[in-house]
């Protein structure tokens, strides 16, 4: 396991693994071990990997949080360019950690991936000028079954860095913006999600 480091069950959330490839360089630059069957196998991470998905966003963007109802995925996610915050959101029923959340920011320069197991809702802010961000998923993606959760439901509680503004009963975000004086980015779908307490549990 000498190309990677794998925290798992990250805050108490079992599912949850963030893993850090070992960095190589050279004078011409550096680059990254960023996935390596072996190495993942010997960790006990056995995923399989259908689909190679890549965004680009700039700041203030938030996407989330997502889920796929009969088909869900699990997500190796990584930021190639810039910097942003991941966050995952427990939906299993089943799970004594229903409803929790976890968050890491993702950069190029730590190099931090982040698998989000089965079960889970997904989103991101983007922190950095702008952002390119992959990921790799389990299941294709399957149109018509993609649903999501408010990424601001206080029963929730997801504290998402240099946000400031108050929840006014939506997930509209109108009422929010970075600290900077960042406009937030939304799809028109991700300000319609419910909270938890009203959204689909896997």
């Amino acid at each position: 396991m000498g190309q990677i480091k794998v925290e798992k069950n990250v805050g108490g959330i079992e599912g949850l693994h963030v893993i850090t490839p070992a960095v190589h360089g050279d004078d011409r630059g550096y680059f990254t071990e960023t996935y390596n069957q072996r190495d993942m196998h010997e960790a006990g991470l056995d995923m399989v990997f259908v689909q190679d998905n890549e965004s680009y966003s700039t700041k203030g963007v938030l996407r989330g949080l997502h889920f796929q109802k009969q088909y869900p995925q699990g997500k190796l996610v990584r930021v190639v360019k810039g910097s942003v915050f991941d966050v995952a959101v427990d939906l299993r029923a089943n799970s004594k950690t229903y409803g929790k959340w976890y968050g890491v920011e993702l950069t190029e320069d730590n190099h931090k991936q982040f698998y989000i197991s089965e079960g889970f809702a997904h989103g991101f802010l983007v922190l950095s000028d702008e952002a390119k961000f992959c990921y790799k998923v389990t299941d294709f993606w399957h149109q018509g079954d993609e649903s999501g959760l408010a990424w601001n439901d206080p029963e929730i509680g997801i504290v998402w860095p240099h946000l400031v503004g108050e929840y006014k009963g939506t997930a509209d975000p109108s009422s929010y913006k970075l600290d900077d004086g960042t406009e937030l980015n939304f799809s028109d779908k991700d300000k319609l999600w419910l909270p938890l307490k009203d959204t689909f549990k896997f």
